[in-house]
């Protein structure tokens, strides 16, 4: 008995010892796990990659990718730019330094090869305006590029190598997929130094950047600096998500990257005619927010709010008006204000387009005929704040704080010194108190024209809404801001 048992005893050992090596040889193992998880998960009813759970080797994506970046260099003999990237349009600058605009100025910046047939996309202000493009592959050959085309509005240019051929290119993935907290690399000629790589994190995707209407930028933290522009923002599969475009004036771990599906949706036009269409019908929008609807008492809980309309525009012969809801279009539900600028830029100018429209609780169907989406203004002709000289001062007859702001009439005069247009009839900003209800709606500067709706030509129509509302009420301020010379809604809670 006693010899049976050690022997099951020594048996027992054993494999309690073989299990233990199978599971330490396992946690140490290279060998990859095999997951279970369905190849698609879906997410807010939209299908996406299912995410990676490895751990990622850049160091292995930079080597496939390298080969397919490029330097480029732009001369001209004129230092003139139009460039559509003003700084006094926004605190974030394009990725190459300041220049003198009077002499003949040369910049550098990346691309990446897209067509083996040498295309290669890259940011429109890196070859904007140059007479001389040269391109530089990671092999060290160099060749003369030429621009194919261009288009400012989101600013991306194809530019070719016309003698080359075979060349390996960038596989493009897809910037829809992308989420916040994804690891990417970023690889460019930052400084001059060329083919650097620089890994960090999505930060933030959609922002507003330059033109609200079209921006829609992935923010990152992977190092981007002077000479990034135009080089490729990779994701942890090897793909091009992003091109880099542009970086943040106040700091130095904030970049930002055009979705790499904004840039293959033009192509075609790019090739084709060198320059971009796009529909346009001429309103500025905002999205039917829980505040706004509770505020205007809107019947509908999502759709595209017209907060101005454009004069001589489609919109304003089609009949369109501030606080209408485009709510269909083609009858399809427009969810929101950026899916319908998504949906007339991708048609062409001459089209027409079939909306839904609600006005004053009833539904109401409209024809619209698009014109061509206009191109950004050139110059900084924009009113900004008033200087010392022209500041209005808190004197009697001027509201009061209430809402957290101070505001004054406006007159004559007045307007004139500050560009608004007489037919702007409404009260003006005069101050906003940082710590008040209204510091992150409104700024210095703007008119309030109407409250939920009611006009307030004078402080004391302002005053007297203002007093009848009590705290919890939201109120919806249709403003002018006199920097962009457009009208908006904004929404305040009453404290």
């Amino acid at each position: 008995m006693s010899k049976r048992f050690t022997f099951i005893s020594l048996a027992l050992a054993a494999s309690v010892a073989f299990l233990v090596g199978i599971i330490v040889a396992g946690g140490v193992s290279q060998t990859p796990v095999v997951s279970t998880a369905p190849v698609h998960e879906v997410v807010n009813d939209r299908p996406r990659p299912a995410s990676f759970t490895g751990v990622v080797n850049f160091a292995d994506i930079a080597e496939r990718i390298n080969p397919s970046v490029v330097n480029i260099e732009a001369a001209s003999r004129s230092g003139s730019r139009t460039t559509s990237r003003l700084p006094s349009r926004s605190t974030d600058d394009p990725l190459d330094p300041p220049r003198d605009n009077d002499g003949p100025r040369q910049g550098t910046g990346s691309g990446f090869i897209v067509d083996s047939n040498g295309f290669i996309l890259t940011n429109y202000h890196v070859i904007e305006g140059a007479d001389r493009i040269t391109v530089t592959l990671a092999d060290g050959r160099v060749f003369r590029g030429s621009g194919v085309g261009a288009d400012p509005a989101i600013d991306v240019a194809l530019v070719r190598i016309p003698e080359a051929s075979n060349l390996p290119t960038a596989p493009l993935g897809n910037s829809d997929d992308l989420r916040a907290g994804e690891w990417v690399c970023a690889i460019g000629n930052p400084l001059g130094y060329v083919h650097s790589v620089t890994v960090g994190v999505v930060s933030f995707i959609g922002r507003k950047l330059f033109d609200p209407s079209l921006d829609d930028y992935i923010q990152t933290d992977a190092a981007i600096n002077f000479g990034n522009s135009g080089g490729p923002l990779i994701n942890a599969r090897g793909e091009v998500v992003g091109i880099n475009s542009a970086i943040s004036s106040k700091a130095s771990s904030i970049g930002f990257a055009l979705p790499i599906n904004q840039a293959v949706a033009v192509l075609p036009q790019l090739k084709s005619t060198g320059r971009v269409s796009r529909g346009f019908i001429g309103v500025a929008l905002t999205d039917v927010t829980p505040a706004l609807r509770r505020a205007l008492n809107l019947s509908v809980s999502g759709g595209a709010m017209v907060q101005d309309v454009t004069m001589r525009s489609p919109a304003e012969r089609a009949g369109l008006r501030p606080y209408d809801v485009i709510v269909e279009v083609e009858g399809r539900p427009v969810t929101s204000n950026q899916a319908l600028i998504q949906d007339i830029s991708a048609r062409q100018p001459g089209t027409v387009a079939h909306l839904e429209v609600l006005r004053e609780g009833h539904r109401q169907s409209m024809m619209i005929k698009l014109a061509e989406r206009p191109g950004r203004e050139d110059g900084s002709a924009v009113a900004g704040e008033p200087d010392d000289a022209s500041r209005p001062s808190t004197r009697t007859g001027d509201a009061q704080p209430a809402l957290g702001v101070t505001i004054r009439e406006l007159d004559r005069a007045f307007l004139g010194r500050l560009e608004i247009p007489d037919s702007v009839q409404g009260v003006f900003v005069a101050r906003v108190d940082l710590t008040g209800a209204a510091r992150q709606a409104l700024r210095r500067g703007f008119v309030i024209l109407e409250i939920n709706r009611k006009p307030t030509p004078t402080v004391a129509e302002y005053q007297k809404i203002v007093d009848a509302s009590k705290p919890g009420d939201v109120l919806a301020l249709y403003c002018y801001d006199p920097t962009v010379a457009q009208r908006s809604l904004v929404t305040i809670v009453v404290d």
